[in-house]
């Protein structure tokens, strides 16, 4: 499925965690090999993918992305590795499978814990030998594919329980590379959302939204359990309902407020106002009182020097 989210430059982070995962795919990028993402889910395990693709050989080849939980069962080989001539059709004219559909370029497997036994053995023999055997047929099909995998699961864990084939495993994880969750790169989030919102706003054909400083503030002390995702959804409704706004705090959600860190006052401005020199004046006089009349420690109580003191006292004629 499609986010957005792969409209922007992933190749930029103000995050050491995130800048080491994008350093090594870059490096990916330039080679064949069979790459894991890890990561949760919306955290930017497809934008990766795409990127990767992107720079590499297979830039001008198809990049085909599959959801592994979204394929029935029954059918996922098929799915997959495409029907023979011979065997009954999925759907009117439906025999080519999402590997051939990938054919010199890259295929992406979200969710790829999902797959039954069958698909993984399939998905395994292809990995070993670059062969596949459509359903129904009996000769096996050279297919020119990289495979990038992704999964928001402990797969490691799946292999312990018997729930994952521990050979696809070892032969997917070639290279992985794990991404950080949106709440571990506070310093990227202002980054991405201005992205998201110059990119939603050109798709919209709507006047770019601006972000406060509070309003940056906020999104970096929010959580973010959707991750990427979430940001650019926020960012999609703050471009259609205030176009060309400059937003603030009270314009986003209430759960972005109540994540918004408040700073710790001393004293409460009253909403009729105050004055400010007799309340200047009446803490001074607190401090002599508390001090016993000592001015150098009532200057230390108030983080005066003393010399300033005693300007004070001169001005408020407490001397």
């Amino acid at each position: 499925m499609n986010t957005g989210i792969e409209q922007h430059d992933i190749w930029e982070s103000r995050e050491p965690a995130m800048q080491e995962v994008l350093n090594a795919a870059r490096i990916v990028a330039t080679t064949e090999v069979t790459t894991l993402l890890l990561g949760e889910s919306g955290s930017g395990k497809e934008q990766l993918a795409r990127a990767i693709h992107a720079h590499s050989r297979r830039s001008q080849a198809p990049f085909v992305t599959v959801n592994c939980g979204a394929l029935p069962p029954p059918l996922a080989e098929s799915l997959l590795f495409g029907q023979s001539a011979s065997a009954p059709a999925l759907a009117a004219g439906s025999r080519q499978g999402y590997l051939d559909a990938a054919a010199g370029g890259t295929l992406f497997l979200d969710n790829v814990g999902a797959l039954g036994p069958a698909a993984q053995s399939a998905l395994l023999h292809f990995l070993d030998c670059g062969e596949i055997i459509t359903a129904g047929g009996v000769q096996p099909l050279r297919v020119d594919v990289r495979v990038i995998a992704a999964s928001h699961h402990d797969l490691a864990r799946a292999v312990a329980d018997g729930r994952f084939n521990s050979e696809l495993y070892y032969q997917l994880q070639v290279v992985p590379l794990t991404v950080p969750p949106l709440r571990e790169r506070p310093r990227d989030i202002a980054v991405l959302a201005e992205q998201f919102l110059a990119g939603i706003a050109v798709q919209h054909d709507a006047t770019p939204v601006k972000l406060g400083r509070d309003t940056k503030r906020a999104l970096a002390s929010y959580p973010w359990p959707g991750n990427v995702r979430e940001l650019r959804n926020l960012c999609e409704r703050l471009t259609l309902l205030l176009p060309g706004r400059t937003v603030r705090v009270e314009n986003l959600p209430m759960e972005f407020r109540a994540a918004t860190p408040t700073r710790q006052r001393i004293v409460a401005l009253p909403s009729s106002g105050l004055d400010l020199a007799a309340l200047e004046k009446d803490l001074i006089a607190q401090a002599l009182e508390h001090t016993g009349g000592n001015r150098s420690r009532a200057a230390r109580l108030l983080g005066l020097t003393r010399d300033t003191l005693l300007y004070r006292l001169k001005k408020f004629s407490l001397a």
